[in-house]
């Protein structure tokens, strides 16, 4: 009988752990969460065992871990730890650590509140915060400490969370797994760039003054209208603020913006922008709109955008969600001349939650998208929170070109959308800085200078129908 058990037991280590029980889509939006990384299956608590031993002999000294647990109310959460397990009886400081849970078909993260009380690493199995403790006492539960309950140590809770949201109070655990997380080599001195880029104070001053010296190809329109469309939190009116910052020479904030879940633009707003405090505006303006929503009724609608494409919609219209604008009324009382309509349409997408984003959101943006080709306008995409999604970015904006995770999210926004991977260019908006940054600006002058580029083409387009008319 010794003999039979300590046979099961050893085939029970030697099982290969490739049996995940994430799906693919799954495991994509739990990497998003991390950045460019692999994830590894350390510890599967149905094959290796509920107790403390066999969590350690897999998980200790492996660098950062991710914990997937799943309950029988079909929830699955779990949290995040850039510090090894080691059994060494102490407080773990972790800024980066936190909980997250699967709402929605999307993972919400939790972040943490006091880094210095990420979790207590000893022989038990894993906490956090130690508020939250999974397989307690080497059994298949996860078990809260009441939020009122502090760390005797740090006297503070690392987590605030709702059981109820986190895990639908369904203590019951049918499984318990523990992934290595590791960053994916991005960053090689050998690599040649994927796109050239002058990262130099003349090639900026190139691009401003190439700017300035613009002139639209058709004489009646005087300056380009450049209609921004994105998901709420992507960066259109912070783009807007950081262009207006380049020219005048200092960080602006003329147009609202931040990261709150619905759009804080609630008008169709036409931004010139002035070349200086007193000089002359610029041949161009960014036209701000309402974010897109999933929800049906909520956010930008889709025959708004119609309106506004069409020269139809005044600066300062309120947006309605549930009403769209009513164009037939003000075309057939006066049809907009093309310095109304719009010349070019730049996507803001966030790079951050390009893996994350829902079919109907993508609906909504395909729709749009069929919309402006009927119309024969421009369209190009702008990558924005690039520094967020890659850690090699953040530390050197000049890395941008040779980072392999930058690369597969501009072909991967560039198949899901239909435009051609040239038409996507990555930028980085200011958005917590003081003062303005030489790389930044390279980036957000070379895009817009793209854009008028494209509104050139689309004017041109429409010179060459009024000479060939059919």
């Amino acid at each position: 009988m010794q003999r039979k058990k300590m046979h099961q037991r050893l085939k029970n280590l030697s099982v290969a752990p490739q049996t995940s029980s994430i799906t693919e889509e799954q495991r994509k939006q739990l990497c998003a969460l991390l950045g460019d990384v692999e994830l590894s299956l350390l510890y599967k608590a149905s094959v290796h065992g509920y107790q403390d031993s066999a969590f350690h002999q897999r998980c200790d000294h492996q660098g950062p871990t991710l914990l997937v647990a799943y309950n029988h109310s079909g929830y699955i959460f779990g949290g995040y730890t850039s510090v090894d397990y080691t059994q060494c009886f102490q407080d773990i400081v972790d800024k980066e650590a936190f909980l997250f849970s699967f709402q929605g078909g999307v993972p919400v993260r939790i972040n943490i509140n006091s880094e210095f009380s990420a979790r207590y690493d000893d022989t038990g199995m894993p906490n956090f915060g130690e508020q939250l403790f999974f397989c307690y006492r080497n059994r298949p539960v996860v078990h809260h400490q009441g939020g009122d309950v502090f760390n005797y140590r740090a006297r503070v809770n690392a987590f605030n969370f709702s059981p109820a949201t986190l895990y639908g109070n369904d203590t019951n655990l049918r499984e318990c797994e523990v992934y290595k997380v590791e960053q994916i080599p991005q960053i090689s001195a050998k690599m040649t760039p994927w796109r050239n880029v002058l990262w130099t104070a003349k090639r900026r001053a190139e691009l401003m003054e190439m700017i300035r010296n613009y002139k639209p190809l058709v004489t009646s329109v005087s300056r380009v209208r450049i209609l921004m469309i994105g998901p709420v939190g992507a960066g259109k009116s912070s783009f807007f603020n950081s262009i207006n910052s380049i020219f005048m020479g200092r960080i602006t904030s003329k147009a609202m913006s931040g990261s709150a879940g619905t759009s804080l633009t609630t008008q169709f707003r036409t931004y010139p922008v002035k070349d200086g405090r007193e000089g002359k505006p610029l041949p161009f303006v960014l036209c701000d709109t309402m974010g897109l929503e999933e929800q049906t009724g909520a956010g930008l609608d889709i025959e708004d955008i119609s309106s506004i494409l069409q020269g139809h919609i005044p600066d300062r219209y309120k947006f309605n969600p549930i009403t769209p604008s009513q164009p037939k009324e003000q075309k057939a009382s006066r049809p907009a001349s093309l310095k109304e309509k719009i010349h070019c349409v730049v996507y803001m997408i966030d790079t951050t939650k390009i893996s994350l984003m829902s079919d109907k959101l993508q609906e909504k943006l395909t729709t749009i998208r069929r919309k402006v080709n009927s119309l024969g306008i421009t369209q190009m995409v702008l990558m924005t929170k690039i520094d967020e999604a890659c850690p090699e970015v953040e530390k050197d904006l000049q890395s941008l070109y040779v980072s392999s995770y930058i690369k597969s999210k501009v072909q991967e926004v560039s198949s899901w959308l239909g435009v051609p991977v040239s038409c996507v260019l990555p930028v980085k908006n200011y958005s917590q800085e003081l003062e303005l940054e030489l790389n930044c600006d390279v980036l957000l002058l070379t895009a817009l200078q793209q854009m008028l580029n494209f509104a050139d083409d689309y004017l041109d387009d429409v010179c060459s129908m009024e000479d060939n008319p059919k």
